[in-house]
């Protein structure tokens, strides 16, 4: 226990190890460890630790993190370690933090500048502790601080140095390949170096850049074959063997390297012939690593240009491990036979009793690894068995992934090899009825399509007959109890394109059928739908062939409930089905053709048949399209339909849209549609729409009494105050106002109502495509399908990928409209404002000066400017209707205005409600006041306790 310079381990630690190791179950061990947590917590806080105590807690934090509990508290204390000048506790520290710390820990950085001493230390051992941590720690962004140092290293009188530093460089690589990339004559230099050490750790940053470029190194071919026969004929210290193996794993990693650098190379590989067989005749099975060599070596022949002589050794090696009793070597043996079948597919006749001895293994891993062999292995005259004895297999396992994987491979070979057509069916039924909804929908499609195109041997009658032989089974298996939805979607497809084609089984039976599906599973929607669709096939068959159809009573019921059904697509297709019984045979031939699944389809993109609607909407009014590309930036014309486009183009107004400001304020005026009257410029206070409250005021409501409405004036151009441009919302000339006092207001629920409909509207014609209908349409029509060995029939070859559905993109509506230019802000506001249309009223026009004439002037600016020195600014009433919403009115004043009885309310021919004042005059009288008061009221300004002398005169 003790150790040069007195650094030991004392009882604590020692009977910390003791009693993990004799725990019997997790809790008891994270009750040691909690324990052990809260004792160094207590112990590392203490002050002035002594280096040997403090390592020794720091190796105790090391077992709590590698039991999985948090040492964070003790980070900092390891990280303090790496800059002690004592050795051991250096090295600890160093140890500590790689394992406590990953390459994003905000420590790093406390430690970069302590690696760059330390790699410039005279102590090698410092300097390889610095590197280990370089390997573990160094970041992409912290590699440039240490580059240098690491590359200078490379030339270090120590080999561990050096070896170490090939590691950290091979690291830089992996972190940031362009940060090495000028490096790589290094490696290069560093692959003759004197220690096998250091040339084995060349290897590996060499065997990745050779991955990614293989012609830039094949004048290293040379180098290496020379080093792997010098390892292979013990050249090397002893100290490098393993098991009585010469260095097997630097061989390993040498075979890799020749693999990539022969592939394909004819020159190049005959010079790794005799190194290569060398090894296969050194060599035997009696050890692990001995095998594992053996095995890399097999896989280099199978890489390198082909060679008889070592594909024959290959096949020795692969014979011994197929015979062994290790389930491992029977296992490499597969593997190794996989490869080498691809050049020699001889070889594997040699070994086909050892490959059925390997599928009746109980080992499953081994019996997978067989079926991919058997796999790479069918042909036409083994297809029959290798499938069977995959579908018994598929119906042995419950892994539904592997299942899968099982059920494609099935289908792909019966597709390739299939030896008949009655073969083929059965055992796509049992493919479908084991391994159920498990199977690919891409498998469906490729079997309905298969069954549709036929084998492609320009032989009608063997297509026929598969056709008939699938029809005869399915119908054999509708009997079944539960079906798989994708099976029954291929069943009642193949039903309705050749049930009724051969003429053995009458319309009425295979539509009775077909009603019996979609009635047995009536909550599975696909399978209903293909089954309608299966019934206007059928019915539209018998139409074009000139015999009478008979609707049976359950497809009469079954079209009742359909046609009111809630899916829109069995309801339409229902419809479709009404509507084809109605026609007539000629029409019928001509939309639903016999056997026409796989006949090209003519699309006319251009639309061509819609030319003389399009001219004659034309001519009636209607606007031409623009193209997309054109319309680029511009709104929605849906967003103007209210308004005259005469009026709007003599504005000259710009569609072209802004950039999107900044969260605007709120709006607290009336839109554009204000009258004439609003010529008093009022200084606008600054607020947020977030932040801006009116603690002054009382809660605000509508005329109706309901405080929910609100208007909704985002955007529109302020009238009073600082003139502002933002997006605004276009309204019609019959939104309902309300004209006080000269003051044209927007009723707010006309607004909300006009606003939601054109919301409504611009968004109508958007019509989006689902996922799944596109990617339907894509598997049907244009989906890829596996290569198959059989071609297709020339005239029934489906071209269905060849036409490409276009999705048109609809306008993007919008309701915004382009605002006008910003005018400065010391310019007065436009009397006239013809930047943009607005409603022009018949009201008469009152001056509001006028009106308030029989207020005295500094009450009125007291009232204003509440708080503050009226002289600098305007004073003005209409200051606080500017902070009022408009047309928005206390709800307990509502009952006093709708008692007045002297305003007169007039309905314009335009629709807007203009209400005339009666103008006031002075009088210190109580019922002048209260007409003033009312009218301040419907000005929108309320009594309230900061404004008592206002309200004070007013009332008398």
């Amino acid at each position: 226990m003790g150790s040069p310079g007195g650094f030991y381990h004392s009882k604590q630690f020692l009977d910390l190890v003791k009693s993990i190791g004799e725990t019997r179950s997790k809790a008891e061990e994270d009750r040691i460890v909690l324990n052990e947590i809260e004792t160094l917590k207590r112990c590392i806080s203490e002050p002035d630790i002594p280096k040997r105590k403090m390592k020794e807690y720091i190796i105790r934090l090391v077992y709590v993190e590698m039991l999985g509990h948090d040492a964070s508290f003790g980070y900092i204390h390891a990280v303090k370690m790496t800059h002690d000048d004592n050795l051991l506790v250096k090295r600890t520290g160093y140890l500590a933090v790689t394992l406590f710390l990953n390459e994003d820990h905000d420590l790093i950085i406390l430690i970069v500048n302590t690696i760059q001493k330390d790699l410039k230390s005279d102590n090698y051992l410092v300097v390889c502790a610095a590197l280990n941590a370089v390997c573990k720690l160094i970041n992409e962004e912290t590699i440039p601080a240490v580059l240098p140092q690491v590359v200078e290293l490379l030339a270090h009188p120590k080999e561990a140095v050096r070896k170490k530093a090939i590691m950290a460089l091979h690291r830089f690589y992996h972190k940031s390949p362009s940060s090495v990339s000028h490096l790589v004559s290094n490696f290069r230099n560093r692959l003759c170096d004197n220690d096998p050490g250091v040339m084995g750790a060349t290897l590996c940053p060499l065997f990745d850049l050779i991955t990614i470029d293989v012609n830039s190194y094949k004048d290293l071919v040379i180098s290496f074959v020379s080093i792997l026969k010098q390892v292979a004929e013990r050249r090397l210290p002893k100290a490098y063997d393993y098991h009585q193996m010469p260095a097997p794993f630097i061989q390993i990693k040498l075979l890799k390297i020749l693999a990539l650098l022969g592939r394909g190379d004819k020159q190049a590989s005959e010079n790794m012939y005799t190194v290569v067989g060398d090894i296969f005749r050194k060599y035997d099975s009696s050890s692990n690593i001995g095998n594992a060599v053996l095995y890399e070596c097999i896989c280099c022949v199978s890489s390198i240009y082909p060679n008889p002589k070592l594909l024959e050794s290959a096949a020795d090696v692969i014979s011994r491990f197929l015979k062994s009793d290790s389930h491992n070597l029977k296992y490499m043996g597969i593997d190794a036979l996989g490869r080498l079948i691809k050049i020699s597919p001889e070889i594997a006749e040699q070994h086909q009793l050892a490959v059925i001895d390997c599928l009746e293994d109980p080992d499953d891993t081994l019996k997978r690894k067989t079926f991919e062999l058997l796999y790479k292995m069918t042909k036409s005259t083994n297809v029959e068995v290798i499938v069977d004895r995959m579908i018994d297999y598929m119906i042995s396992i419950n892994d539904n992934h592997y299942k899968t994987e099982i059920a494609s491979r099935c289908v792909e070979l019966a597709e390739q090899f299939a030896p008949s057509n009655q073969w083929f069916i059965q055992t796509m039924n049992k493919v479908f009825e084991h391994a159920g909804d498990l199977v690919n929908i891409k498998v469906a499609h490729n079997l309905v399509r298969l069954i549709a195109e036929g084998f492609g041997e320009d032989d009608d009658t063997a297509d026929s007959q598969l056709r008939s032989s699938a029809v005869e089974s399915y119908l054999r298996i509708l009997g079944e109890p539960k079906l798989p939805s994708v099976f029954l979607q291929v069943i009642c497809w193949v039903l309705g394109e050749y049930g009724t084609a051969n003429g053995k089984f009458s319309a009425s039976y295979i539509t009775g059928k077909l009603c019996d599906v979609a009635d047995a599973y009536s909550n599975d929607e696909p399978v209903k739908a293909y089954a309608v669709t299966a019934l206007m096939k059928i019915y539209a068959f018998e139409i074009a062939a000139g015999r009478k159809v008979d609707m049976l009573p359950e497809c009469q019921s079954l079209m009742e409930e359909l046609l009111a059904s809630h899916s829109t697509d069995l309801q339409q297709r229902a419809y479709e089905l009404q509507a084809v019984i109605g026609l007539d045979a000629h029409a019928v031939e001509c939309i639903m053709p016999s056997d026409a699944s796989c006949e090209d389809i003519e699309v006319d993109k251009g639309l061509s048949f819609l030319n003389g609607y399009i001219q004659e909407s034309i001519e009636k009014g209607a606007q031409p399209y623009i193209p997309e590309s054109e319309r680029s930036g511009m709104l929605n014309i849906s967003n103007f339909r209210n308004q005259d486009h005469h009026e709007a183009s003599s504005h000259s107004l710009r569609f072209e849209a802004y950039e999107l400001p900044k969260p605007t304020m709120q709006s607290r005026i009336p839109p554009a549609s204000l009258a004439l009257t609003e010529l008093v410029p009022v200084h606008e206070p600054m607020y947020t729409r977030e932040s801006y409250q009116t603690p002054s005021l009382p809660s605000i409501s509508s005329d109706a009494g309901s405080s929910e409405l609100k208007l909704r004036l985002d955007g529109v151009q302020k009238k009073w105050g600082r003139p502002t441009n933002s997006p605004a919302t276009s309204t019609s000339n019959s939104t309902s106002q309300k004209t006080v006092n000269g003051i044209t207001q927007v009723d707010g629920a006309s607004i909300v109502n006009t606003r939601t409909c054109e919301t409504y509207d611009s968004r109508k014609p958007q019509v989006e495509i689902s996922p799944e209908k596109q990617k339907l349409a894509a598997s049907l029509f244009g989906g890829s399908s596996k290569t198959e060995k059989r071609p297709a029939t020339g005239h029934k070859i489906s071209k269905a990928s060849n036409h490409i559905v276009e999705k048109s993109h609809m306008p993007k509506s919008s309701m915004e409209v382009a605002p006008e230019k910003k005018a400065p802000v010391q310019q007065p506001p436009d009397l006239l404002d013809l930047g943009e249309p607005t409603v022009t009223s018949t009201a008469t026009l009152v001056d509001p000066f006028k009106q308030l004439e029989g207020l005295d002037p500094t009450q009125v600016a007291s009232a204003v400017n509440h708080g503050k020195t009226a002289a600098t600014e305007s004073p003005d009433i209409m200051t606080l209707y500017a902070e009022t919403p408009a047309g928005i009115h206390d709800k307990d004043d509502g009952d006093l205005l709708s008692g007045l009885s002297n305003p007169s309310i007039t309905n314009m021919p335009g629709g807007t409600t203009t209400t005339q004042l009666m103008k006031s005059s002075k009088g210190p009288n109580l019922k002048d006041s209260l007409e003033k008061d009312a009218l301040v009221r419907q000005m929108g300004v309320t009594p309230l306790s900061q404004n008592p002398n206002l309200f004070k005169d007013l009332l008398g």
